[in-house]
């Protein structure tokens, strides 16, 4: 029987995995004295898609939601149930996003821990903010917000789309079992090749502000601001997405 405990567990776990794993491709890439140092931006999107999904194919039980955009618009889209057992209300949601926020946070701690000699070297300020939380490369925050909007629109239309995948409306009966946490991570791999030049692409708001808390907190030497001047734009403008996304799912998506 699946309980609000379970959900909690899963997407805890789950989202602690996505964030080690996709803050450390990014520490990976940007510290000094790392063996993936400079390895450029497709670096960083494959592993953040393989962080979503390791993350994914670890949170089952809760059906890897793993990002607020996600489960607020299943909200949206008038879903009944989370997942068999689990209906979709107050509690619930409370449960999904919570776990989700922390377990971003305890993720982004583990990477800490992984490269805490890196972090303790002189590296630029912004690289090692860069690890916890995305920025833009042109600081423009309607701009900004708009772009992480879209791409999180899209991100979100696509994984509902994929859940029509096997069921009784179309045709391809059988479900794609774990194929499906695949198709997500090709899908964050093409997001951020794609619509992840101006912003970082979030499209996630526990993946950004877990970590950015986490870097807030942290003890690393000489690490300058945590840009709490735009840690709202890759809250808000997922969010906005995700609920769009869900709205318009009827419409776009038939049943």
């Amino acid at each position: 029987m699946v309980t609000l405990g379970t959900i909690f567990l899963s997407e805890f776990v789950g989202s602690a995995i996505l964030l080690l794993f996709g803050a450390g491709v990014v520490a990976n890439n940007l510290l000094s004295k790392t063996k993936g140092h400079g390895g450029g931006v497709l670096h960083i999107n494959w592993g953040w898609g393989i962080a979503v999904f390791a993350g994914v194919l670890a949170s089952y039980k809760s059906g890897g939601h793993l990002n607020p955009a996600v489960t607020l618009a299943l909200v949206a889209a008038g879903k009944k149930e989370f997942v068999p057992g689990i209906p979709v209300d107050a509690a619930s949601i409370a449960t999904y996003l919570s776990a989700q926020l922390l377990g971003a946070f305890v993720g982004a701690v583990l990477c800490w821990l992984v490269y805490k000699q890196h972090f303790d070297e002189d590296a630029p300020d912004g690289f090692k903010l860069g690890v916890f939380s995305t920025g833009p490369e042109i600081r423009n925050y309607g701009w900004n917000f708009v772009t992480e909007a879209i791409a999180t629109f899209v991100f979100v239309t696509v994984i509902l789309a994929a859940g029509h995948w096997g069921d009784s409306n179309t045709a391809t009966p059988g479900g794609l079992g774990w194929l499906g946490a695949l198709g997500v991570a090709l899908l964050v791999v093409g997001v951020g090749a794609s619509l992840g030049g101006p912003t970082g692409y979030a499209i996630n708001p526990t993946r950004d502000l877990g970590p950015r808390i986490a870097h807030a907190v942290l003890p690393i030497p000489n690490k300058g601001s945590s840009d709490w001047a735009y840690a709202w734009v890759p809250v808000a403008g997922p969010i906005v997405g995700g609920v769009l996304a869900g709205l318009l799912s009827g419409v776009l998506l038939p049943a």
